[in-house]
Formats: structure tokens, C-alpha cells, sequence
């Protein structure tokens, strides 16, 4: 595939896009900034999904994230002279429609271009707004064989954005099962864009630039499924074993990574530093993949609207019961909560330092309830509650919002379709051998470490770095220690008990711990911290992004052996 010369060649991945919203020039930054033989582009999310089924609602034709195609005019012809091949899930609910507009645009740019396209993700569910299997690599692979120069799916695994290329590429098969595993964890390094090259690292003030302005990853994929890491010269940002292991950890469950062409076991993966902004990932291990597809499900689960009252000064906590007294007599409790953030401090010079935030929330089934007859009478308030009663928000009408849960369906029940460029229709098989996965092996921190006869009060994240996210109404927590000895300590101490005694609000809630020792981090899924998932959710931090911050904010025992600098040792 392009410069690359052969099936032994390295294959030359990039991204540029990691979400619908992401860097709009990152994809003429990454086609200017140097060799590349296909680029990808992830734009669907749990959330997205949602987006674009409204969108659909309201224009059957849509369904797909329009802004790729905006990308796409300034980028194609750029592309075609290259030879770099683009695979993008932007198709999201209408790949065929997404297909047909990149068509489309190269006519009207007097460019000539073969799309393909990936179908069958889409499940009839007539209970749901949208219904979508997370299908896997080999459609998007059949797509390249068939010369396609563009390839647009829908609900695929992010990974399999750059597994199907590699596919393609090297010839592998189903059975492949270490090399499509290596590619899995390439894929999921790359599929959040600059996140491995810095971006929302807990140590930005140690890159090179800050964090300022993080260039896209790479990955050199080679025929056995390891690869290397990297990023354009000249780029921002860095890529080193810490940046490659907070992705690493994003967004994951337990050691058995599943997907629908392998499972990848995540506690075989080996980083090491090879060079500056080179990390090579290898040792991956795979193994048959499980019977069923995730599916993914978005539903509309009502109205929702939102005030949010400022408390200022002294009975911080009467006045808060105060508003929720009046309004829940108003409205009626059905639906209505209230959150305090207690932002204020004694003794404030100023009113906003003085000042704590009253959120109060609503969700309804009917939309006059949740819009103006909530947020109205909120307003009424404002003469006839607490002293120095205001608020942050005008009234408004309520809005729609989206309930995600998942389900499972065997994989041979999926018509996974692959649409060439010249229109054939190449059904994909299912995995001819598969495997029924039991319950993951949980780990509760019941290796000691030595003991530590001095320590001191500091912020655990001197000594760990950590990276958090949402999988539907879960949260997973990663944490990695930055030495050797850290992590010899942390994998102690760090248990399900110790978690919920530094963030009580898991602590009703069910965790399944994990560890990974190449990488020294340990993983948490938390169960239903996020309730009906991101789109539901009323929490501060609907997406948990800032849950593995919030946790090397608390300030603990550190032992005074353990150093507080960047680690001078890869991960082995």
C-alpha cells in the first residue's frame, strides 16, 4: 500500500481525528508533516451515536458527521497524489450516504476516487433510536483489497481503523491471532488521536512543550503485529513509554481486551523507549474471539434541564435546603436533584471565592414539566429565598437526552458486508473458531510489598500518573507508577477498599480491580458511577474524564523512599 513495498514493509498508520469535534486541520497537518501510507479518522462515540440517530430523525439522508467531509475537500486530492489510503468510521449511521457525498465532493473537485464502504452494523431494533453492532477489522480490509482509496463504516471497533489496513497489508488471517491482537493495541493507541502524544497527560508540565500543542500519533506496523509509536518531526507534545501506557489504559477493562476478530491480552503488552518519540509496543498476545458482538443502544429517555443557584457567604448548608424545599414544593420531587459544590472559602475577599454552586436538575417524561415551568420557577426565587439568592442560568426550555445500554448478539447473526468500489458486495464471515469467555480474573491487591518505616503527606500523584473514562454507565480508572519501586508499593496499597476511601462515591458501588505489571498500573471499572451513561448523566464530570485527576489530588502516606521525578526506566 503506497510506499510501503511489500507485505514485509512497515505499514505507516496515522490519525487524525479522535472524536466528532477533534482538530480540524489534522488532517492536512498529518498528510503535510511526512510519510504516511493510510490515515484514519474516529469519530463515533457512545454520545456521537446519539447525535447523529437525532440528526437522522430529522433527515433520513443524514446520519454521518458532516465535518469530515469539510476535512475532506481541502484534504482528498492531497491523498490521491500521496497515495495514502483514508479508513474512517465518520459513515457512522448512513455509510452508504457518506460513501455517496465523498463521491460526490471528489466530482465537483474534478478528482477521481474509489470508496468502499462497510454495512450490516446497524440492527433492527424497532424499541430503539439507534441499534448498532461494534463490528471488526476485515470488512474494511476486503474494502482496501478491492482498490478502494477511501474506506467508510459505520459502527466499527475504533481499533479496527487501523487493524483492517494492516490486514490488508500483511495478509493476515483469522487465525493470525497474535499479530491481530499486536494491531489491536496499536489501533487503540492511535484511535484517540494526540492522547498518546500528550494530550490529557497527567505530567504535561514535563513534554517538551508544555502540552501545548500535541502533534497526531503514528504507528509503524510491522508484519508480526508489533509496532512502533510516533509522530511527525517537529511536532508538539511527546511519545514516551508513560504517554503510550496513560492511553494504553484508557477506556479498558480487565487483561482480556475483547473484540470481535481477538481477544487481546493487555498484560502481555511490552513498552519500551526506542529512540526519542518512538515507542515500540510488542509481545501482544491473542487468543479466539468471543461468541457475540457488543451492541450498542441509544434510546431517548426524556427531557432534562438545568439551574444552577449561587450561595454566598455563611449556612451555606441552610440555604441550599432552603431552594430545595421551595422548589421541590413547586415541582413536585419526581425527577429533581440537587448537588452542592462546595467551592466556597472562609474568610473571602471576594464573592465568587466566598460562594458555593447549588446545581439542581431535572428529568421528566413531559417536556413542560422539565422546560419552562422548572426553570421558571426557579427564577421565582430570586425575591423570596435565601439572602443574596442568584443564579448562573437564564430560563430555558428543557432539551432531550439519550439513554445507552448495551447488549450481545452472535457474531453469525451480524451481516457484515464489505461494498467495493465497483459496488460487489463481499459478505464477511464470522471468526470460524470463537471462544466463551468466563469472568475476569480480579486482582484485590493481595500482594504485600515491603513495609516503609517513614513516610510523608503529599499528593499521591507525585508518584503516579493516572487516566480515566466512560464505557456506557461505567467509569474505568487507570493507574501506573513511574518507577520501579512505586510500583511495588502501589500494587499493595492500592486496593478496592483504599479506592473507596480516597473517592467515596465508589464506595456503594461495585469495583473490579486489575493489574497490569508490564505496564506497573492497575485498572478499575466502576460500576454505574455514571448511571444511564453520558448522556444522562447530571454528574460534574459526565464522562469521568477528570476522575483519575481528582484521585492524584488526594493527598496521602507517601513513603519517603519513593521519588517524585519522572521515571528514568521504561516499562519492561
Amino acid at each position: 500500500m503506497s510506499r510501503a513495498t511489500g507485505p514485509g514493509a512497515v505499514l505507516r498508520v496515522g490519525n487524525a481525528s479522535g472524536f466528532y469535534g477533534d482538530r480540524f486541520s489534522a488532517w492536512r497537518e498529518m498528510l503535510d508533516g511526512g510519510e504516511l501510507d493510510v490515515l484514519t479518522g474516529d469519530y463515533l462515540a457512545e454520545l456521537t451515536m446519539l447525535i447523529l440517530g437525532r440528526d437522522r430523525m430529522r433527515d433520513p439522508d443524514l446520519g454521518y458527521a458532516k465535518t469530515f467531509l469539510r476535512q475532506l475537500e481541502g484534504t482528498l486530492g492531497t491523498a490521491l497524489d500521496r497515495g495514502v489510503r483514508i479508513v474512517t468510521n465518520a459513515g457512522g449511521l448512513n455509510p452508504a450516504g457518506l460513501a455517496a457525498a465523498v463521491r460526490s465532493l471528489a466530482d465537483r473537485l474534478g478528482l477521481t476516487v474509489r470508496v468502499g464502504y462497510v454495512e450490516g452494523d446497524a440492527l433492527a431494533r424497532p424499541d430503539a433510536l439507534t441499534a448498532n453492532a461494534y463490528l471488526g477489522a476485515f470488512g474494511i480490509a476486503a474494502c482496501l483489497d478491492g482498490g478502494a482509496d477511501v474506506v467508510v463504516t459505520g459502527r466499527v471497533t475504533d481499533a479496527s481503523l487501523a487493524v483492517g489496513p494492516a490486514i490488508a497489508h500483511f495478509g493476515w488471517g483469522r487465525d493470525d491471532l497474535d499479530a491481530l491482537a499486536g494491531a489491536t493495541v496499536a489501533g487503540h493507541l492511535i484511535e484517540c488521536g494526540a492522547q498518546v502524544t500528550g494530550g490529557n497527560f497527567s505530567f504535561f508540565t514535563e513534554l517538551p512543550d508544555g502540552g501545548h500543542r500535541p502533534g497526531f500519533p503514528i504507528a509503524e506496523l510491522h508484519p508480526d503485529g508489533s509496532a512502533v509509536l510516533t509522530k511527525h518531526p517537529g511536532t508538539g507534545g511527546a511519545v514516551t513509554v508513560e504517554t503510550v501506557t496513560a492511553q494504553l489504559l484508557y477506556e479498558v477493562g480487565g487483561p482480556a481486551y475483547l473484540g470481535p476478530d481477538v481477544v487481546t491480552r493487555l498484560d502481555t503488552v511490552t513498552l519500551d523507549q526506542e529512540g526519542p518519540d518512538r515507542v515500540r509496543v510488542c509481545g501482544v498476545r491473542g487468543t479466539p474471539p468471543p461468541e457475540t458482538l457488543k451492541v450498542g443502544i441509544n434510546n431517548l429517555g426524556g427531557f432534562r434541564n438545568s439551574m444552577t443557584f449561587v450561595l454566598c457567604g455563611l449556612d451555606i448548608p441552610a440555604k441550599a435546603a432552603l431552594v430545595e424545599a421551595q422548589l421541590t414544593e413547586s415541582v413536585g420531587p419526581d425527577g429533581l436533584e440537587f448537588t452542592l459544590a462546595r467551592t466556597d472559602h472562609p474568610d473571602a475577599v471576594d464573592t465568587e471565592t466566598a460562594s458555593a454552586l447549588l446545581h439542581v436538575h431535572l428529568r421528566d417524561g413531559d417536556k413542560s414539566r422539565a422546560g419552562r415551568a422548572f426553570s421558571a420557577a426557579a427564577v421565582e426565587l430570586a425575591l423570596a429565598s435565601y439572602p443574596g439568592c442568584t443564579l448562573t442560568t437564564l430560563p430555558g426550555d428543557a432539551t432531550p437526552y439519550g439513554v445507552f445500554t448495551t447488549d450481545a448478539v452472535p457474531q453469525g447473526d451480524v451481516a457484515h458486508v464489505a461494498v467495493l468500489p465497483d459496488g460487489i458486495r463481499v459478505p464477511i464471515p464470522p471468526p470460524p473458531v470463537t471462544c466463551l469467555e468466563g469472568p475476569p480474573i480480579q486482582h484485590q491487591a493481595l500482594i504485600r510489598g515491603p513495609s516503609f518505616h517513614s513516610t510523608r503527606r503529599g499528593a499521591l500523584g507525585e508518584v503516579v500518573g493516572a487516566r480515566s473514562g466512560d464505557k456506557g454507565g461505567d467509569a474505568n480508572l487507570g493507574v501506573w507508577a513511574r518507577t520501579d519501586a512505586t510500583w511495588v508499593w502501589l500494587r499493595g496499597w492500592l486496593s478496592v477498599e483504599r479506592l473507596a476511601e480516597l473517592l467515596p462515591e465508589t464506595a456503594a458501588l461495585r469495583v473490579q480491580r486489575y493489574e497490569l505489571p508490564n505496564l506497573r498500573a492497575v485498572n478499575f471499572v466502576i460500576e454505574g458511577l455514571l448511571g444511564a451513561g453520558v448522556a444522562a448523566s447530571t454528574r460534574f464530570d459526565p464522562q469521568a474524564k477528570a476522575l483519575g485527576e481528582l484521585l492524584r489530588a488526594r493527598v496521602v502516606d507517601l513513603p519517603t523512599e519513593l521519588t517524585a521525578g519522572p521515571a528514568s526506566e521504561g516499562a519492561k
